[in-house]
């Protein structure tokens, strides 16, 4: 029985998937946060605590202190023992990173997992190992950004380099809505978990055609390839995640020449024992790739992937924190696809409820159907922060996953109260 070291989390799917992983292969972890009442409100009323709450020991610590975090933890490690430490929360990948290597613990290379965590270093790794991406231009302010933009050209992309989710990531058809991302991300200097973000912007051409995802395991100097994800893209001209569906609905050459331009871009930045979540377009011209993640995939991906193939990727994230082979054999589990879909708010106010839901409860193609409760405060979305819930399927058949997830997403609609006019 193994140790596991949490450090923080997502309070979404995989903050539960993980514990479930780690208890179900016979581990038991400990957990530490900052701010404990994230997670105590972040809690389903009528579920009992978070998930990550029943650790064995739950420990408040400044997580945002790297230098401190590492001389408590190694007091903590001497007591505790731990084996392997993990986390599912971007911000938080780098400490678990300086954590095992100072712990003498399996994981990534803390370099190598902070080049992946910061989008404008992430482009420079992989430009310098000629990895296909889009043209792009690294900037410290509006006028160092309006320069560049003119020589890659409109319409292109703003980014952040440091947020997820999809936070304020924009595409812009001229000067002035260019000058507008800009100042959004200006006003935005502290991320969710308190920390002060880069005063950098990241501009990127805009690139055209379908996205997926490759899912990868990274062990013992190997990366092996799980599958293949693909996605549904809305919110112009924000950039929101509304669906997935695994495997992805491409042929096979297309499907293999994305997995290798994956596997190249987590070779270039150095990445190992880790999963990893990569992004890719499929342009005209072949794969470009968007960004890597070195996490495991949320918005249910590992779920759908377990679905169809067999393989848990939590269960391989727990494994190689703690130094031992991932099972990766795929298992023959009767469902050939299965697919998510989101509901997204379109307005300000209150929602009220959902109509269409129970009639989806019953539908033997549901895998899952989770929707928010009456009473959230919800706003017309700008990321992949403010779902109101999502309906999963699976088909037996074939690749039919996504349109029946899409459909019956269609049967449900959310009443809101109109939020108050504000007198002007």
């Amino acid at each position: 029985m193994g140790h596991l070291l949490v450090i923080e989390s997502w309070v979404g799917s995989m903050s539960r998937l993980l514990p479930r992983a780690i208890r179900e292969e016979g581990h038991e972890f400990t957990f530490v946060t900052r701010d404990l009442h994230h997670y105590l409100r972040s809690a389903p009323e009528g579920e009992g605590p978070h998930p990550l709450l029943t650790a064995r020991n739950v420990i408040t610590a400044d997580t945002n202190d790297t230098a401190a975090l590492l001389a408590r933890i190694e007091g903590l490690h001497g007591v505790l023992g731990f084996d392997g430490v993990v986390s599912s929360c971007d911000y938080y990948l780098p400490a678990v990173a300086h954590t095992a290597r100072r712990l003498g613990l399996p994981g990534p290379a803390p370099e190598a997992v902070e080049a992946a965590c910061r989008k404008d270093l992430t482009r420079r790794a992989l430009a310098a190992a000629d990895v296909p991406g889009p043209r792009f231009a690294i900037c410290e302010g509006a006028g160092e950004a309006a320069a560049a933009a003119r020589g890659i050209g409109y319409p292109l992309v703003v980014k952040p380099v440091d947020l997820c989710a999809g936070m304020l990531v924009r595409a812009v058809r001229d000067e002035h809505e260019l000058e507008r991302a800009c100042q959004a991300l200006a006003e935005f200097p502290v991320n969710a978990r308190g920390q002060d973000r880069a005063p950098v912007i990241l501009l990127e051409e805009l690139l055209g055609g379908p996205e997926v995802s490759v899912e990868t395991v990274s062990f013992g100097g190997s990366t092996h390839v799980v599958g293949v994800t693909d996605k549904s893209i809305g919110g112009a001209p924000a950039f929101i995640e509304t669906g997935h569906m695994f495997p992805a609905g491409i042929d096979g050459a297309l499907a293999s020449e994305a997995a290798e331009t994956a596997l190249r871009a987590v070779e270039a930045l150095g990445l190992d024992q880790v999963v990893c979540h990569t992004e890719l377009k499929l342009t005209p011209d072949g794969p470009r790739l968007v960004e890597v993640n070195p996490r495991p995939a949320g918005n249910r991906i590992t779920e759908l992937v377990r679905h169809v193939s067999g393989v848990d990727l939590a269960a391989a994230c727990v494994d190689v924190a703690l130094g031992r082979t991932p099972d990766l054999a795929p298992r023959t589990t009767g469902v050939r696809s299965a697919a998510v879909a989101f509901l997204l708010p379109d307005t300000t106010g209150t929602l009220t409820g959902i109509d269409g839901a129970q009639a989806l409860r019953a539908r033997p193609e549901v895998l899952e159907l989770t929707l928010a409760e009456p009473g959230r405060t919800v706003r017309t979305a700008t990321s992949n922060n403010e779902y109101l819930g999502h309906v999963m399927t699976a088909d037996t058949e074939g690749g039919g996953a996504r349109a029946a997830a899409e459909a019956l997403l269609a049967g449900l609609h959310p009443r809101y109260e109109p939020a108050p006019v504000v007198p002007a």
